[in-house]
């Protein structure tokens, strides 16, 4: 790991708080990600990035980078409109002005459905513009044990012969074309099964984890094989995240793999057993305040990630090494103290480091990426919000 001299050196002249990516570190994830995922392509799940050079960075590294699932339309639109192209929104979209939008970007863009309901709208715009709308048909991965739901509520498809229906009639309306179809197996490729002091529950997901395995590669043949046998032609058949993509390259079915969290790695992906891969991103605060011995507290640093609550969607504060969190009050939107008896000889102005506990959502705090090679600050680059993106 880098030392806390150094990120404090190349920190000297940045104002905090402030946002960085380890290219050095960057880089290996991505050398990773090929690695674990063999030879198989790699769509980039850009929210997980959220900045254009980034993303950029990536597809050039390598030509198994094959395009973008974006996850709000009018950002798939603005990233057709920057020149990148095999972009699919990875969630259904039915608002009228987002589909025309969609219709009439500067490249092609798959839109997400799982139901009739949805593509009746899709179809009725598409037909208003004489357009013909490219989709793909989300799958059920979810794995229901008793008492359980383990995965995630997405779509409404979880068989074969609901996809096939579901097919049937988009063969019957011409303004609608199936391109592919995907499944997010939630419940293995975003669920940590090595928890830092919970064996027993570790043990347990990765229990079901490995039984999950199975229902999901079992239910995505079933569905690509009915697609194919009623005559559909599958560009696309999609799986997966960074916590899976050992199992899913497992499946011949699948064509792609798609991969975002690695990139960046922040620290909910330190609790999986079969890969760790390197704190590439995080952030920056100045301690403003000593109010106690051992305590230094610092300005803002309020930025808690999304879904269920608790303390894992916690930033955590990685330098000075032993650096921690006070328990009462957390991270605040104004300040955060934090507790410190190291050998580091912390004043007020000098940095703290953090990782987000999520990946791209840092983003949506910071207009741009401070980026750091070989112990050097190279130059800034831009976050979404930075150019002026915001997507709901």
């Amino acid at each position: 790991m880098i030392s806390y001299h150094t990120y404090k050196h190349l920190a000297k002249d940045i104002p905090m708080p402030f946002a960085f990516v380890n290219l050095d570190l960057f880089n290996k994830n991505i050398q990773s990600v090929l690695s674990r995922s063999e030879n198989l392509n790699i769509r980039i799940a850009s929210k997980s990035v959220r900045s254009v050079p980034m993303l950029q960075h990536i597809l050039s590294s390598n030509k198994r980078f094959i395009g973008i699932m974006a996850f709000h339309p009018l950002e798939a639109v603005a990233l057709a409109k920057e020149g990148f192209s095999d972009i699919l929104i990875g969630y259904p979209c039915v608002n009228e002005f987002y589909i025309k939008e969609i219709l009439h970007a500067a490249q092609p863009i798959v839109i997400m459905v799982d139901s009739i309901a949805q593509l009746q709208i899709i179809h009725q715009t598409a037909k208003k513009f004489n357009q013909i709308a490219d989709v793909c048909l989300d799958i059920d991965m979810s794995t229901d044990y008793p008492g359980l739901h383990f995965g995630v509520w997405r779509s409404s498809i979880s068989t074969a012969s609901q996809a096939v229906d579901i097919y049937r009639w988009i063969q019957q309306h011409e303004h609608i074309r199936l391109r592919g179809v995907m499944g997010y197996e939630a419940q293995i490729a975003g669920v940590g099964n090595k928890i830092k002091g919970q064996f027993l529950k570790s043990h347990i997901i990765s229990m079901l984890q490995n039984q999950s395995k199975k229902s999901v590669a079992k239910r995505r043949e079933s569905v690509v094989k009915g697609l194919q046998d009623a005559g559909a032609e599958l560009a696309i058949v999609n799986a997966g995240g960074t916590g899976s993509i050992e199992s899913s390259v497992l499946e011949p079915w699948v064509t792609e793999v798609t991969v975002g969290s690695a990139f960046y790695a922040p620290a909910l992906f330190d609790n999986y057993q079969h890969f760790r891969h390197e704190p590439a991103a995080g952030f920056a605060l100045e301690i403003t305040r000593i109010p106690h011995p051992g305590i230094y507290t610092c300005h803002g640093g309020g930025y808690i990630a999304s879904g269920q609550i608790d303390k894992l969607k916690q930033p955590i504060p990685f330098l000075p090494i032993g650096i921690q969190p006070t328990s009462n009050e957390g991270f605040g939107e104004v300040q955060t103290p934090l507790h410190y008896n190291g050998s580091e000889q912390l004043h007020i102005g000098d940095p703290i480091f953090f990782r987000h506990a999520k990946a791209g959502e840092l983003m949506e705090h910071f207009n741009q990426l401070y980026l750091f090679e070989q112990d050097q600050l190279i130059k800034a680059v831009a976050s979404y919000r930075g150019m002026g993106w915001s997507f709901g």
